[in-house]
């Protein structure tokens, strides 16, 4: 017999995640079906920020940056061991932007934020400041301000993590290949593409968040005949070996009135970006061109002291936006809003809801808004409840500081980097991690001395990890240290069924 869901998810993005989480929690069934990895397109190749949006009110985008400003405090306490506040440097540049305006602007960013726990900007004079020396002799004036970042890949895993405790089921490597609705449901054909087995379900209603292949998804396999709503906009990051000795991250104007971030990432790295660049094309095959490199680098060259080039580019990855499409002439003043829309929900029609655009750091309140469309043809009355309910690993109690101090005195046979990389990873989930386990041995193979057999594991069961890549560079970022060889190594493990041969 096929199962019928309330509702079904096509994308394992951070928005798709979000959303099976917040419905499973107010008791709905929910099947999500994700094409790829969780998480493998947009949602892991973002600039790893959880902010307003300071550019934004130039473009009078107050709503948004209001809505996303609340949101930081909001994440921040959800999800502690893999959201950090950062301080930001924006060095005046007599060029661009006035001071006043830079200040004005601050002055309305902490406004519209309501901050509890994050400081106000300031002014401050750059040669007095540790930051300031990694900067030309030039600048000599810049505001300091607050945002956080987050581990973007593994705030989507936690959401699908959450919403499976709760009862969703969530398939990866599983692609909606029909979808057709009768008699007040939706019918759909799903594959598995690493089998190729043919499964079916139902559900009295639909979300398309397929992210840059929404607009396709809508065309094609539910056969909306409606032009595409969506706007797909390149953007890629460069990661060089660290640049800058401490903790703040800069933002730098730029002279086509763009900004560009160099921001602390893995411990040993710098990551800088983004680009703006309209895309056309497979969303699944993206990469930086040699252009995108050298407008980075010439970015940001623009205020260090010592210039980089592309030749010290250690590591690039690129992403697709899917923003909705306003019309705008220039990809970056097109809006990073989103918007819901709504079809079906007549007696035999089921209700199909499209997500069109979107950003990381809104995604639970899109996920609320979602819900609260289609709670009346779901017949549910609960209330919002994603704001209160820490994210899994997230009650780690009075500070992260004391938390690792805690794991590190319970758990001191563990390598110290490996526990502290777990501890930022996963939380109070160490515990899953190393239950049953009571020396160093019990942990098994290990790989480059980081990645040890014990983890793996866990990624698997836990969360969905199927691929060497899935582990390397989603739910961690160990691709970036681990030598060529034991990455060989571990795809032949994975290879040979997670097993050595």
């Amino acid at each position: 017999m096929i199962e019928v869901f309330d509702l079904a998810i096509i994308g394992g993005g951070v928005n798709g995640c979000g959303i099976a989480r917040d419905a499973a929690g107010r008791g709905l069934s929910v099947l999500l079906c994700e094409k790829g990895d969780l998480g493998s397109g947009t949602s892991s190749t973002s600039t790893k920020l959880i902010h307003g949006g300071l550019r934004y009110l130039e473009h009078f985008e107050f709503k948004l940056v209001s809505e996303a400003l609340q949101e930081r405090e909001t994440l921040l306490y959800l999800a502690p061991h893999i959201v950090k506040p950062m301080r930001f440097i924006l060095p005046h540049n007599k060029s661009m932007r006035p001071a006043w305006m830079l200040r004005v602007g601050l002055f309305l960013y902490d406004f519209l934020g309501r901050r509890k726990v994050l400081p106000a900007s300031r002014f401050v004079k750059l040669r007095k400041e540790v930051f300031g020396k990694y900067l030309k002799a030039d600048f000599q004036k810049a505001f300091a301000y607050s945002d956080c970042w987050v581990d973007d890949s593994r705030l989507v895993v936690l959401n699908a993590v959450d919403a499976k405790r709760l009862g969703a089921e969530i398939r990866t490597k599983s692609e909606v290949t029909r979808v057709v609705h009768e008699d007040g449901l939706w019918h759909m054909s799903i594959q598995d593409r690493q089998t190729g087995k043919i499964t079916y379900a139902h559900a009295r209603a639909l979300v398309n968040a397929g992210g840059p292949w929404a607009g396709k998804i809508a065309q094609a396999i539910v056969k909306n005949e409606e032009e595409d709503s969506l706007r797909l906009v390149k953007g890629s990051h460069i990661i060089f070996p660290r640049l800058f000795d401490h903790d703040h991250a800069y933002i730098f104007q730029n002279d086509d009135e763009r900004i560009v971030f160099a921001i602390p990432y893995e411990k040993n790295f710098t990551l800088v970006g983004t680009t703006d660049v309209e895309f056309e094309g497979d969303p699944s095959h993206v990469e930086i061109d040699n252009d995108e490199e050298v407008y980075l680098c010439e970015a940001i060259n623009r205020y260090l002291a010592n210039p980089v080039g592309p030749g010290d580019v250690v590591f690039a990855f690129s992403g697709v936006r899917p923003l909705f499409d306003d019309g705008a002439d220039d990809a970056k003043a097109a809006s990073r809003d989103y918007v819901l829309q709504l079809e079906g929900g007549m007696p035999q029609t089921p209700p199909l809801l499209t997500v069109y655009g979107g950003k990381i750091t809104t995604y639970r309140e899109l996920s609320e808004e979602v819900m609260a469309k289609l709670g009346p043809h779901l017949h549910n009355a609960s209330v919002d409840w994603t704001a209160d309910e820490p994210l899994p690993g997230g009650r780690i109690g009075e500070s992260m500081e004391a938390f690792k101090e805690m794991v590190e005195l319970s758990y001191p046979w563990v390598p110290q980097p490996v526990l502290e990389r777990w501890v930022w990873a996963y939380g109070t989930r160490v515990e899953v991690l190393l239950a049953g386990k009571e020396e160093l041995a019990d942990l098994g193979e290990c790989f480059d001395g980081m990645l040890y057999e014990a983890e793996i594991e866990y990624l698997r069961y836990e969360e969905w990890a199927r691929s060497a890549e899935d582990i390397l560079w989603r739910r961690s970022k160990l691709g970036m240290v681990m030598s060529e060889g034991e990455q060989r190594r571990l795809y032949t493990y994975v290879e040979n069924g997670f097993k050595f041969s």
